[in-house]
């Protein structure tokens, strides 16, 4: 599959930072790699490259960097180089539309289902159990540490900092090299000696240990005179280094049952060639005791392809283009979704969209009519009819989309879930749909909303099944801050309501699908009688049409197999942003909301006289509550 632009896959280490473009599926040129030393920061080493390629190259629109550090939110910061950086201010210095930053060692694990045969060695005996987990470990600067879960069709990714696992000695020289190392180091780890610093301090701490006046020499020294000069401290110092990598590679196979194989990738093991096959790694990774047996039917491999890391930080990006740009949650997978249902100028709006998305954040209105051959109103029509307020919410909602993070994913619940799993996917799931709503909701819709609230005589919630409990809530809320307020929930009820509604009230609709009859009928009959309607409900819904100002909340659940409990908890959550924000725009609370779920004190006379709100000082955090029924 070839690519509209090439892409530029990037492996920076604490010595080396390695570059490629990827013009084609797993098709890599232009590999070079560079000494960070040589560079100030992250960028002039990017730079450097991207300006060293050759011209007719073509735009580079998409990037992935596997870094050898934690990967947790915008800021990076290299734990083995004094690298750090911002990835979306990145993103902006680079001009790229995507930057995708993952751990090195995820990138490489992701790697390993698209290895060829020729693409590793295996050392030793062993088979490996198909669709099962695999572990992955790797000496270089560090020593990383990673596997992978198979997931239906696909695979998980471990992020792991294995390699600072404590480090325990075998026999009395490896009692003499810890002794040795807690000298220089309070926490003794396996990466302190499996690594390319760990594999010098076990040279130094050997020469000790024999009373030698050893010269001193780095890892690619060492490995040399060991290799080529059959120097005996060398030879002993990577007899060592790949017995501990042994006793790590064993203990990462029992603790993830790893009966899919360990792989060993990073700089240094692919480096000694044929030593590594008769040294005492194998030996060493089969002694278990009772457990011996396990481990040996456990298959080890070398990884030999240079390639491998960009292998798998390719995949993460495919992975996340897919999601950025089909994924139901964004507003391009919105577009794509109505497009069938937008009249045909509003359709030649969404294909500029579509096939320019990044061009068009920086557009004016006049150049997109232009380009898409429609008149400057049909352009905000177009955004109107995506439940944007405008070009302008527009745009910040495309460009949320546009963000080149990894993403918080839903997960299937199984049967065969323990209770931990259980409770550890259900609040996953909700998180995740809890930040993408965030990246949804529209401040100025919620401005709207709190303005109608404000200026309401009376606020009329109406909700029908499951998401009766949301009305209830919201009754509540606003009994509370003085505000009359009902919840009606039965259809009979609901229609003799809505007729009863007149200026200066506000029916306020709770639907997750928003096509109930009932609630339809109520938003025409409250519009009639010249009453606002808000509608808490689903972009492109018949009620959000019907509404004076809706209150987007996608999140689909199947109510045949499932009740909508994430979906109701999101509801309830924009009820609760209405809720403050009413308590804000009356100002002076006596009480905070925090206290909404205690029975309150008879109200003084002069309490009466005061509008209840919620003082500036109270933090905004212990504002949210929920009622007792939810």
């Amino acid at each position: 599959m070839s690519f509209d632009s090439p892409r530029l896959l990037a492996d920076i280490g604490g010595t080396f930072a390695r570059f490629a473009l990827e013009t084609e599926a797993g098709h890599f040129e232009q590999m070079v790699s560079l000494r960070c030393a040589d560079h100030p920061d992250f960028h002039a080493a990017v730079r450097s490259y991207l300006d060293g390629l050759p011209p007719g190259t073509g735009e580079i629109a998409h990037a992935a960097v596997a870094i050898a550090n934690p990967v947790e939110g915008d800021r990076v910061r290299m734990t083995n180089y004094h690298w750090q950086f911002s990835i979306e201010e990145m993103r902006q210095r680079l001009g790229f539309d995507t930057l995708v930053v993952v751990n090195d060692f995820t990138a490489l694990a992701m790697a390993l289902p698209r290895l060829r045969r020729e693409d590793k060695h295996q050392i030793g005996g062993g088979q490996a159990v198909p669709n099962s987990v695999v572990g992955l470990l790797g000496s270089g600067t560090g020593l990383g540490v990673s596997g992978l879960i198979p997931s239906g069709d696909g695979w998980i990714a471990l992020g792991t900092e294995g390699g600072h696992t404590s480090f325990s000695p075998r026999d009395e020289r490896e009692i003499a090299i810890l002794r040795h190392a807690w000298r220089e180091h309070a926490h003794v780890s396996f990466e302190r000696l499996c690594s390319g610093t760990g594999m010098a301090l076990i040279y130094r701490a050997l020469a000790e240990l024999h009373g030698q006046a050893a010269p001193p020499r780095q890892a690619p020294e060492i490995t040399q005179a060991a290799l080529e000069e059959n120097d005996p401290l060398c030879l002993e110092t990577l007899e060592v280094f790949c017995a501990l990598l042994g006793t790590a590679a064993g203990n990462l196979a029992v603790t993830l049952g790893a009966t899919g194989g360990i792989f060993v990738g990073g700089g240094i093991v692919p480096r000694l060639g044929s030593y590594f096959e008769r040294s005492p790694f194998r030996r060493r990774f089969e002694e278990r005791g009772r457990f011996s047996e396990y481990v040996a039917a456990i298959p080890t491999y070398v990884i030999t392809a240079e390639e491998a890391t960009f292998k798998g930080a390719s995949a993460i990006l495919e992975a996340q283009l897919k999601k950025l740009h089909g994924s139901a949650d964004t507003i391009l997978a919105q577009v794509r979704r109505a497009k069938p249902q937008l009249t045909p100028a509003e359709q030649r709006v969404a294909e500029q969209v579509l096939a320019r998305p990044r061009a068009l954040l920086s557009d004016p209105i006049a150049e997109i009519a232009k380009a898409a051959g429609v008149s400057q109103p049909t352009v905000i029509r177009f955004c109107r009819s995506l439940g944007c307020e405008g070009l302008s919410d527009f745009k910040l909602r495309l460009a949320s989309s546009l963000t080149g993070t990894v993403p918080v994913t839903h997960t299937q619940v199984t049967e065969d879930d323990s209770m931990v799993e259980l409770g550890s996917k259900v609040l996953g799931n909700t998180a995740s749909a809890i930040l993408q709503v965030r990246s949804q909701i529209n401040r100025e819709t919620i401005d709207r909303a709190t303005d109608l609230l404000v200026q309401a005589k009376r606020i009329e919630c109406f909700a029908s099944g499951h998401y009766s409990v949301v009305a209830a809530d919201a009754q509540f809320k606003f009994l509370r801050f003085g505000v009359p307020a009902s919840s009606h929930t039965e259809p009979r009820l609901q229609h003799l309501a809505a007729r009863v509604l007149g200026p200066g009230d506000v029916a306020l609709l709770i639907s997750a699908a928003g096509r109930l009859p009932e609630l339809l009928d109520v938003a025409e009959q409250a519009r009639l009688r010249g009453a606002k309607v808000i509608a808490i409900t689903a972009n492109q819904s018949p009620l959000a049409r019907k509404a004076d100002v809706a209150l987007l909340v996608d999140h689909a659940e199947d109510p045949s197999t499932q009740l909508p409990m994430v979906g109701r908890i999101l509801h309830l959550l924009v009820i609760d942003i209405l809720a403050v924000g009413l308590a804000m725009r009356r100002g002076g609370a006596p009480e905070a909301l925090a206290t909404l779920d205690e029975p309150a004190a008879p109200p003084t006379r002069a309490a009466r006289a005061t509008a209840p709100g919620v003082s500036l000082a109270t933090p905004l955090a212990s504002l949210t509550t929920h009622s007792r029924g939810s």
